[in-house]
């Protein structure tokens, strides 16, 4: 299958950018053609950021899943869709082809049917990294229920919230799951998590692990159970449900400013054809190459550039269930070699992580099949992408620094691999159809090189955000009011002689922790709830492994007066509300925080203080209590 829409040459970059940018209807409209379509579109773009409201291919009818799955089985129907590595290196891998992946698709589509799942329906899904969270995402989409998918490290409180948001009326889970050395109850969790939910009726359990779990009577089953009284012939020739192309194919809960997550909706046609388009451009897959993402099918990595990206492009994508440092830092460069990956694609994190665990874990592995390496989640430091590029890739592979956002449904800024220069410790040049512009704190527009402010974008691409669920003023709020008539980032971006943009970090409330984004107001609601603690105010320092670290200012008036015990508690309480992955890397105990005489926290000094540029605070004559600072800087970690 050619795809017409693949750039192999920096000429054929810039002229289909310049088209994208002129003629953004005809540009789209022309990649969108290699799809299948159950009906075709009435228009390619209808758009307006005021409200804001964007409808891609409105009028078209689909179903993703038949673009990722049927429409490759005559010709690859014997190629393998899905390779999947167990968290421990003594289990058994297990492959499907794209026959086999169709077959288990449609049974666990039928099981949803059976159990009175329609189109429109929510379907919460809380699964460890196994072959079945693969079946039960694409399975929700065949029938045209909405997934949201949850991160298997969050507590029952985050899940509570987020199936509550949902209006969720089915949850799929496991009995548990291994993660490194961990084993995590899911479903045990789950349990705790649905005594504050009323609106679910079913819940389905994958048996991974084979602990004891407690089978509530007329809502529980399990998996096994379920595809047993399944038809395949039936369930194969049973119609994939007909979607509209603006119909939500999913929601994904995002960090916000403030504590409540929002859902960020993606919808069937515009993020399909996104996907497919920078999955191919900017790794420049080739048919019959390997492609390892390493995230979490939990987060926006894992659904665009596990799931649909690779599989609408009829690759091989590989679903790994543990962690990079589990049973030893070699376990990625163990897969690489064991799978002949082709293209491996991780976060900085991850990176910095394994550089730290020492060279030679790389040395006792012969990775020849490697070709690119990819970077997401976070700016990449210098220091990390150089040992990427030599050590991992013996300086023979392509880098390609990607920046994109869970609203953003892909891959906005992005070098493409052997086509257009990399850069190190930048994102480069932005794709096809997505328009980049700094503004300052104004709005006020920065134009020309060698400049920095606010990354905005001024035109939607196929794969934006539609809304946030049930709540679309927030959206609007949170992406389009900051500079109106464009979509804010809340990132800062610095633009070099060559136009090429690097990321500088979040400027809002918002944390980037190991690729992830955290709430700084999320964190501090759970901080608050420890009892003593009386206020709290967190801040972003650098990590050498993590990016950024988390950094707590505490007022603290309890019993409690161990500061590693307290510090435990605190983080404890953290876990319970949040997941681990919130967990404060610093608590300091402190009498008040540096606050205006309105009452508002001055997180830029606390900033300072965590950053140890005590010389840069500026100045802190106009806060209510300046004292407080110097005595916050005393007691410094």
């Amino acid at each position: 299958m050619h795809n017409p829409s693949l750039i192999t040459s920096i000429e054929a970059r810039n002229q289909a950018y310049r088209e994208s940018l002129e003629n953004p209807e005809e540009f789209w409209g022309h990649v969108a053609d290699q799809f299948t379509w159950k009906r075709k579109w009435d228009s390619v773009l209808d758009w307006n950021f005021e409200e804001p409201n964007v409808r891609w291919f409105d009028g078209a009818q689909l179903n993703i899943t038949e673009n990722c799955l049927d429409r490759h089985l005559p010709e690859r129907g014997d190629e393998i869709a899905l390779i999947w590595e167990s968290n421990s290196p003594n289990e058994e891998s297990k492959k499907y082809t794209y026959n086999e992946l169709h077959e288990a698709v449609c049974v666990f589509a039928q099981v949803l049917r059976s159990g009175g799942i329609k189109k429109g329906d929510r379907v919460c899904i809380y699964m460890g990294m196994v072959p079945e969270l693969a079946i039960a995402v694409l399975a929700c989409a065949r029938v045209g229920a909405i997934h949201s998918v949850i991160f298997g490290g969050f507590s029952a409180h985050s899940v509570a919230d987020r199936v509550n948001d949902a209006q969720a009326t089915a949850i799929i889970t496991c009995d548990g799951a291994y993660r490194g050395a961990k084993d995590i109850p899911l479903k045990a969790i789950i349990d705790e998590a649905l005594q504050h939910c009323n609106s679910v009726k079913t819940v389905w359990i994958y048996e991974r692990t084979n602990i004891e779990i407690e089978l509530k009577e007329g809502r529980d089953i399990l998996w096994k159970q379920a595809i047993a009284h399944v038809n395949i012939q039936e369930a194969i020739n049973t119609p994939a449900e007909t979607m509209e192309a603006e119909d939500p194919l999913f929601i994904l809960y995002t960090s916000g400013s403030t504590g409540k997550p929002k859902g960020v909706v993606h919808t069937c046609g515009g993020y399909m054809v996104w996907t497919h388009y920078t999955f191919t451009n900017a790794f420049q897959y080739q048919r019959g190459w390997v492609h390892f993402c390493t995230a979490d099918i939990g987060w926006i990595t894992g659904h665009s550039y596990i799931l649909y990206g690779p599989l609408t492009a009829g690759a091989t994508t590989l679903l790994f269930e543990g962690i990079p440092t589990y049973p030893n830092p070699d376990r990625f460069w163990e897969i690489v070699e064991k799978h002949n990956v082709d293209i491996l694609y991780t976060a900085p994190t991850a990176i910095r992580s394994l550089m730290s665990a020492g060279n030679d874990w790389v040395m006792n592995h012969k990775m020849p099949s490697l070709k690119v390496l990819g970077t997401v989640g976070e700016p990449i430091n210098e220091e990390a992408w150089q040992w990427y590029h030599k050590m991992v890739g013996k300086g023979n592979c392509e880098i390609v620094d990607t920046w994109w956002q869970t609203e953003t449904g892909g891959v906005l800024i992005s070098n493409l691999a052997a086509v257009t220069p990399s850069k190190p410790t930048f994102a480069t040049l932005p794709l096809p159809g997505v328009e980049p512009l700094l503004v300052d704190e104004n709005g006020n527009e920065i134009f020309g090189n060698n400049v920095s402010g606010n990354l905005c974008i001024r035109k939607p691409w196929p794969g934006i955000l539609r809304t946030t669920w049930g709540d679309h003023e927030r959206c609007k709020q949170t992406y389009f009011s900051t500079y109106p008539g464009l979509y804010f980032t809340g990132d800062g971006a610095l633009r070099d002689e060559n136009g090429n943009y690097r990321i500088t970090g979040r400027v809002d409330d918002v944390l980037n922790v190991s690729g992830h984004r955290i709430g700084t107001a999320e964190v501090e609601n759970a901080i608050n709830l420890h009892t003593g603690v009386i206020e709290s105010a967190i801040v972003g320092y650098p990590h050498d492994i993590k990016g950024q670290g988390i950094y707590a200012f505490v007022i603290y008036q309890g019993l409690e007066t161990d500061l590693r015990t307290l510090s435990h508690q605190i983080n404890e309480t953290v876990s319970r509300e949040i997941g681990a992955i919130a967990k404060a890397d610093k608590i300091q105990i402190v009498s008040g925080l540096p606050k205006t005489r309105s009452g508002k926290i001055m997180r830029r000094i606390l900033r300072k203080i965590a950053e140890g540029e005590l010389e840069s605070l500026g100045d802190t004559s106009t806060l209510l209590d300046p004292s407080m600072v110097d005595s916050i800087i005393q007691g410094r970690l």
